[in-house]
């Protein structure tokens, strides 16, 4: 009855914008579905999964990394069998990983006002010296390192592919240390699944469908970025 309880209050707590960006979202990936391949349930799945997680991370709900895991290991699944290991290894190496951190992270560092408020929110947080400089050089050995073992299996969109490890891993630290830049890394790296998605379908439509997934999802983290710093300047407003 507490997580039902939980996961209530989660979606209590999103507005009337929300709502409709979240619900437009949710029929725009559900209509493309029917003019792809109707028979792989599984990619509707974790496109759906992916943009309700996307919504509470918003919020800087807790739950939505809750939902990414499970995202993660759909999509892994889903892109392993297109050949794009680059984006199977990213997210069951990477995002999943980095997820489970944010959920430490996240329920160590709650907003406790929000809290008092009845929300989930956690508390924004500010990128030190030492995290930049972290960010900048695990960003160039993970690119580095995986370059050569996409290489070496044969990766499709090769190129494409290690751009997005880049992507992958930027956000996926930023998320971790609750910065609100985390969402701008995520949009820049929709904006590479989109062509990758986009390579895909012009050899089989029945991959269209992916496309405007990630067309929902770079939405969603525009307007993650835009809430984040809302949160961040009320959070400041409140403790000072």
């Amino acid at each position: 009855m507490k997580l039902f309880s939980q996961v209530k209050q989660s979606f209590q707590a999103l507005t009337r914008f929300e709502w409709g960006l979240y619900l437009t979202s949710l029929c725009v990936v559900t209509i493309s579905f029917f003019f792809g391949d109707t028979s792989n349930p599984l990619s509707l799945i974790s496109s759906l999964v992916g943009l309700t997680s996307l919504i509470l991370i918003a919020k800087g709900d807790v739950l939505g990394q809750v939902l990414t895991c499970v995202f993660c290991i759909l999509y892994a699944i889903d892109s392993f069998h297109l050949r794009y290991y680059g984006e199977m290894i990213s997210f069951l190496g990477m995002s999943f990983p980095s997820a489970v951190a944010a959920i430490i992270a996240w329920v160590r560092h709650p907003f406790e006002e929000a809290k008092n408020e009845g929300k989930n929110e956690v508390e924004v947080a500010k990128l030190t010296p030492r995290y930049k400089v972290e960010l900048v050089l695990g960003t160039i050995a993970v690119t580095t390192v995986f370059y050569f073992i996409l290489r070496a299996l044969g990766n499709a969109s090769l190129v494409w592919s290690t751009i997005s490890i880049a992507t992958s891993f930027i956000p996926s630290y930023l998320v971790i240390r609750r910065s609100p830049y985390y969402a701008l890394g995520y949009a820049t790296n929709d904006i590479i699944l989109i062509i990758l998605w986009i390579i895909a379908a012009a050899q089989d439509l029945m991959h269209l469908p992916m496309v405007f997934c990630f067309l929902m999802f770079l939405l969603n983290d525009i307007y993650a970025f835009i809430n984040w710093r809302r949160m961040e300047k009320r959070q400041q407003e409140k403790t000072e």
